[in-house]
């Protein structure tokens, strides 16, 4: 591959997300779109429109075989990420997967394994990771300037789709979970997991989930995921030794506000011998400060970020081992639920 000219890809699936994909790696001056490939010719052809000259075809092996494509990004069901992904590394292509990375954590393995033998890029498009206030969050925990991670609480609740293969938890978790594994700071890992959920419906899967994950650091990390609540709310607290930071989601204009507000604990070595008994308390009251974010399409960042892998042959900041780990705390979770709220030890090196 030339590294001065784009990178020849493809788009695998033109559902949901796929027109997605198609659009921000046409806009992309490191990428040239050669192909939209999907089951459903029809709707490919829908999704491009009458001018593209993009090609379009059905079958995969048709994309594979051309020596033009370099890369592909997958957009299609997470069952057939496996397959896909596969016969995409095995052609020598580098891969971009839509989240989860696969259906299991033994077969995202085989993804990531696949790649390293042959030196190939993979990439897990956690969207959600390259939005500004993400990314800014990242920067303020690993910086330091929130002090020492304390507790995180997120909201993740809607009047959703009531999905039929998968549950809450596999639907909608996977953003918190991704989001979390982003911007913890080196050396803080999750350790233990355990859920709970309920089917107050009777759709057969959890459609309320809560999920409980205890750090390396001695953290807390609470996560709460709905399909069934009447209002949208996307929102996460990350509580720091030093400030507070608050993320709104769904308000463009004040996404993120970090408080000097919080609860001061002096250590004994701080105190009088009469004293070292007593833990001294003190609650400080200080501002808040929204920093600015220059809004940016989160897909427009990540498809960047695919680039720069792939040139500079560099680990993605979500890569395929991020997704590893990702899929590694969605199964943990997964079996604390069918076993009543159990806690999951979590071992990256075998997931149950």
């Amino acid at each position: 591959m030339n590294a001065s000219e784009p990178i020849g890809t493809a788009v695998i699936g033109a559902g949901y997300w796929g027109p997605n994909l198609v659009r921000n790696f046409s806009a992309s001056p490191a990428f040239r779109l050669r192909w939209l490939c999907d089951l459903d010719v029809g709707r490919a052809r829908r999704v491009l429109g009458g001018y593209s000259t993009v090609g379009v075809t059905g079958d995969l092996r048709e994309v594979l075989a051309d020596p033009a494509v370099q890369a592909v990004a997958i957009a299609t069901p997470a069952g057939t990420h496996l397959e896909v992904a596969l016969s995409a590394l095995r052609a020598g292509k580098h891969v971009l997967v839509e989240k989860p990375l696969a259906a299991t954590y033994e077969e995202g393995r085989r993804l990531v394994e696949e790649a390293e033998d042959r030196g190939l890029t993979l990439m897990c498009d956690h969207t959600y990771c390259y939005t500004p206030a993400v990314l800014r969050i990242r920067e303020l925990l690993r910086s330091g300037e929130l002090g020492e991670l304390h507790f995180l609480d997120s909201v993740r609740i809607n009047l959703g789709l009531v999905q039929r293969d998968i549950d809450v938890l596999w639907d909608l978790a996977p953003h918190d979970l991704s989001i979390l594994d982003f911007v913890l700071p080196e050396g803080v890992t999750p350790v233990t997991v355990s859920a709970h959920g309920a089917d107050g419906i009777g759709a057969g899967r959890a459609c309320v989930a809560y999920l409980t994950l205890r750090l390396s650091n001695g953290a807390i990390a609470h996560i709460h995921v709905n399909w069934l609540s009447p209002v949208k709310i996307r929102t996460a607290i990350f509580g720091g030794s030093k400030r507070t930071l608050v993320w709104d989601d769904l308000n463009p204009s004040q996404r993120l506000a970090i408080y000097d507000r919080g609860v001061d604990v002096a250590s004994p070595e701080e105190l009088g011998d009469e004293q070292r008994r007593d833990i001294l308390i003190s609650y400080r009251s200080g501002d808040m400060v929204a920093p600015a974010l220059t809004e940016r399409e989160a897909l427009r960042t990540m498809v960047e970020e695919y680039a720069r892998a792939i040139t500079t042959k560099t680990p993605a900041l979500t890569d395929g081992r991020s997704g590893l780990r990702v899929l590694g705390l969605l199964q943990a979770a997964s079996r604390s639920l069918g076993e009543g709220g159990t806690t999951i030890r979590i071992d990256e090196g075998h997931m149950a």
